[in-house]
């Protein structure tokens, strides 16, 4: 490891939780340079949903690259960006009756939020956005300006101008419905938060701490959107694309953002984000916005693929088969460990394990990686281990996992209690 400590720069971090060096992977496994293996319960973020390597895109982008398809096009037709678009219009879009534009930016989820945040507020002639508690929508200007933990938010670079805070959903525990707190608000016309130009959220918030909106609270939001003429954004980034179940995190609350976005699984695992936007909002001038990289090309051909997934209920299926697996074994784990005073929250295949104990969290997931299972935190402080297994995940694999879990917590507890008795004795 000593190369990447004296030439990769400090800001490095998923290397320091997981200190091996990976050499390949398949499905739902890593492998480091030993052939030791790994099961993987973090798929990049939330960018490999449908697993390592998959057979299917990667034959796909091999015969793509022999025929020496195009690689870098800006964003001029090229047949790859013509079969994407046509799949995810036939296979996503239609089905759902949804009519939205297509807008390719930068290839990572914080260019698609700029990009939203940016013609938001060009259409609207507002400045203000309303964003919420434990949001987490990127680290460049506009999307950290939308990001609520204070950790990302330096005084020295971050701008605060122009966004405004409001209370997510259980912030103030169930019986609080904070839609209504924001409804206030925006009705007092002295309450020194301007009307907005957009209103952008996350259905579940994963970096969070895995918050879950529930599907009332969301109508309730985009009811004052309309009230109020307000556009609303909802960042599909790390939970859409499949990972509740359905392709988009939204589609059980009956919500119609008018403005959505999409990266990292979108891509099938190579770098690709864009921008869903409903017809009438469509007004950027033709190179208004632009980036050299818009449109991966070999994405679009590794996305046409992973798409194919979403043209029947197999897959939406195989996620609620193990989505109930995953709530029913969490559950269990908070129900064998009461000291500690656990909680599990989630949706799909993506959950939280809030493990109150400070630094508990981070312990129980180094145990884990000892032991061969990678899973990273969430929450503001590190509190929540954070559950995002790829959906192609095989039962017996996700089962193996949970073990993994329940081994590390039952390791750490008692190492802690161990700790606890040599400081204290018999006093």
């Amino acid at each position: 490891m000593r190369i990447f400590e004296q030439l990769e720069s400090q800001v490095r971090s998923y290397i320091r939780s997981f200190p091996v060096i990976f050499e390949r992977s398949k499905g739902a496994y890593l492998y480091d340079e030993q052939g030791r293996a790994y099961i993987d319960f973090f798929a990049g973020a939330g960018t490999l949903n449908y697993g390592h390597n998959h057979p299917k895109i990667i034959e796909a982008m091999i015969a793509y690259l022999q025929n020496d398809g195009i690689l870098h096009g800006l964003d001029k037709a090229t047949s790859a960006k013509k079969a994407f678009l046509q799949t995810l219009s036939e296979t996503i879009l239609e089905p759902r009756h949804m009519d939205y534009k297509v807008q390719f930016t930068g290839p990572t989820g914080t260019n698609a939020i700029e990009s939203a945040l940016k013609l938001a507020r060009m259409v609207k002639g507002r400045s203000n956005v309303i964003a919420f508690t434990n949001a987490f929508h990127g680290l460049t200007m506009g999307s950290m300006a939308v990001t609520g933990n204070a950790f990302y938010r330096d005084e020295a670079f971050v701008n605060r101008a122009n966004v405004s805070f409001m209370p997510f959903d259980g912030y103030f525990g169930e019986e609080v419905d904070t839609s209504l707190y924001l409804r206030r608000f925006l009705e007092d016309g002295s309450s020194g938060v301007d009307l907005p130009a957009a209103i952008i959220l996350e259905t579940i918030q994963a970096e969070g701490g895995v918050n879950v909106a529930r599907d009332e609270w969301l109508r309730s939001v985009e009811k004052i959107c309309r009230d109020f003429d307000i556009l609303l954004i909802v960042d599909e980034i790390q939970v859409g694309n499949g990972r509740t179940g359905r392709f988009f995190s939204f589609e059980e609350s009956g919500i119609r953002p008018d403005i959505i976005t999409l990266s990292k699984s979108i891509g099938g695992g190579l770098p690709l984000a864009l921008v869903l936007l409903r017809p009438e909002l469509d007004q950027w001038k033709p190179g208004e916005h632009t980036g050299t990289f818009r449109g991966n090309n070999l994405a679009f051909v590794a996305a046409k693929e992973a798409l194919e997934y979403w043209s029947d209920s197999v897959l939406g299926e195989w996620v609620k088969h193990n989505s109930a697996i995953l709530k029913e074994g969490l559950e269990a784990l908070v129900q064998d460990f009461p000291e500690i005073g656990m909680s599990a929250r989630g949706r799909g295949l993506i959950y939280g394990l809030e493990i109150p104990w400070s630094g508990m969290a981070k312990e129980v997931s180094a145990n884990c990686f000892q032991k061969g299972l990678v899973i990273e935190l969430a929450g503001a402080s590190d509190t929540v281990l954070k559950f995002l297994p790829p959906l192609i995940i095989e039962e017996e694999t996700l089962r193996e996992g949970l073990g993994i879990i329940k081994e590390a917590i039952g390791e750490v507890l008692r190492e802690r209690e161990a700790r606890m008795g040599e400081v204290f004795g018999d006093r």
